[in-house]
């Protein structure tokens, strides 16, 4: 259970800028939508990575909805980028977005990334929303190109979060968090375990940040101001990760 709050969103005088970063698994907004809005409402995210956003009839108008309902704007994604999407807070200045698809499988589900690059005041941040394969190798070779494309953003520091499928013990959780730091296993915060809302057992979704950025905290935010465990089983299937980070100035 969160015990301390995260420190909330604001710039520090060396011009760093300490943001609050939330991933979540929507489930195409199939579930209580008013309960996900409420949830992404109390976290006060400045930017929030999300997995299974709507892709089909009136895609963008749900999302618009979702992101009007919970102090958001759409920042790139959602069918385009078969899945994965980005919103923010009116605190980040956006710079550029470009949504991204991933090689195809024959028989398996089309995924894709959503990516930005935002600066908060000073500090300048790549940013990756991903949601990676059921199937363990094309999972694995998913991985690096997620790497790939945070290297290709050309920012002093990055993020990137999504649904990985996979427990941290696995060969793709192993191999991001080799290159980048895993934020729940650097500052655990909240609770540990993302599936399922009812039957919390194994965590699959996790928030990454490279080796510049300072991880205040991060986790599933039980306990959090705001955030009920009612509106969490209601929600999605997914359990969301919060983590709160002080980005430098570029």
């Amino acid at each position: 259970m969160a015990t301390t709050p995260l420190p909330g969103s604001h710039t520090e005088p060396d011009g760093s800028a300490v943001i609050r970063v939330l991933s979540y698994n929507i489930r195409s907004m199939r579930d209580d939508t008013t309960a996900l809005a409420r949830v992404i409402h109390a976290c006060a995210p400045d930017l929030v990575l999300v997995q299974e956003a709507p892709r089909f009839f009136r895609w963008r108008k749900k999302l618009a909805r979702l992101a009007a309902a919970s102090g958001q704007t759409i920042l790139s994604g959602g069918a385009t980028a078969a899945g994965p999407a980005l919103l923010c807070s009116m605190r980040a200045t956006v710079e550029r977005t470009e949504d991204v698809l991933l090689p195809l499988t024959p028989g398996l589900h089309r995924r894709g990334l959503a990516t930005a690059v935002v600066r908060f005041g000073a500090a300048r941040l790549g940013v990756v929303s991903c949601h990676l394969s059921l199937q363990k190798d094309e999972r694995y070779t998913q991985s690096g190109l997620l790497l790939d494309r945070l290297a290709a953003l050309g920012t002093p520091h990055a993020i990137a979060g999504g649904d990985l499928n996979e427990r941290p013990d696995g060969p793709t959780f192993t191999r991001l968090a080799a290159d980048l730091q895993d934020c729940w296993a650097t500052a655990p915060w909240g609770t540990e375990y993302t599936s399922t809302p009812t039957d919390p057992h194994q965590r699959i979704d996790a928030i990454f940040a490279t080796g510049g950025i300072e991880v205040l905290g991060c986790g599933v935010p039980y306990g959090h101001p705001g955030v009920t465990e009612t509106d969490l089983r209601a929600a999605t299937d997914h359990l969301p990760v919060l983590a709160a980070l002080r980005v430098p100035a570029a």
